[in-house]
């Protein structure tokens, strides 16, 4: 892991560095690791996403959320996003005709069914979640928050899906992110053709770092925030 968040200087192993994408500013390019790569291995790797599936991102507007849309799409699987009201706007931007308001609608109603959930927004109940889920479906959990004072939300990421998934023809896995630079380039290589961009929803001088994570617990962010130096 790199060390040094919040700090003009910061050191970091070769295998966690790759070449800025040519088409992106500093502050945009700050936003793609690791929030990118988690959505890349999530869909790619624990997804094992497939052209024409059909994958709901839950938590579509947030940093991963974002990113993970963009990413489905370039991998041809059928997008829908799943985001609060306020966010809709945004996730259509970002190429996604089906977006689930969530204020107003349960993504588990029982009408839609996904071979694939990348579930970013960290609260819904495991059993719940499964609802939306094609029988030999894959729902993978980015996170969690929420739970108990042990465990917080990783009782629901580390215990409660991989045990069901014992008992299902349903796969639940969660998600642990790694850094990669070959994933880096990946990415650098979809960004640089267009397919997809980083959502920047506001800077911050480090300064200002403190004020940062307030507009971040607020919950209204869409995208990444970043701080510059």
């Amino acid at each position: 892991m790199v060390r040094g968040g919040f700090a003009e200087y910061a050191c970091a192993p070769g295998k966690a560095l790759a070449l800025k994408p040519s088409n992106l500013s500093f502050e945009q390019a700050a936003a793609v690791p690791m929030a990118a790569i988690t959505a890349l291995q999530g869909l790619r790797d624990e997804g094992k996403v497939q052209p024409g599936q059909k994958v709901l991102i839950n938590g579509a507007s947030g940093g991963v959320g974002t990113w993970a849309v963009q990413i489905a799409k370039a991998f041809g699987a059928e997008v829908t996003g799943a985001c609060s009201t306020a966010k809709v706007d945004l996730v259509r931007s970002l190429g996604v005709g089906d977006v689930i308001d969530t204020t107003r609608d349960d993504v588990a109603h029982g009408s839609r069914r996904y071979d694939l959930i990348i579930d970013t927004a960290g609260r819904r109940p495991v059993r719940h979640l499964r609802r939306a889920l094609a029988p030999k479906g894959t729902l993978v959990i980015v996170g969690g928050e929420g739970g108990d004072r042990l465990l917080g939300g990783f009782d629901r990421q580390m215990i409660r899906a991989p045990l069901l998934s014992l008992f299902t023809s349903q796969t639940m896995k969660p998600l642990m992110a790694k850094e990669s630079s070959k994933d880096l380039e990946v990415l650098r290589e979809l960004i640089e053709t267009g397919k997809i961009m980083p959502v920047v929803d506001r800077t911050y001088p480090l300064a200002e770092a403190a004020a940062a994570v307030r507009y971040l617990h607020e919950g209204r962010a869409c995208g990444k925030v970043v701080i510059t130096v």
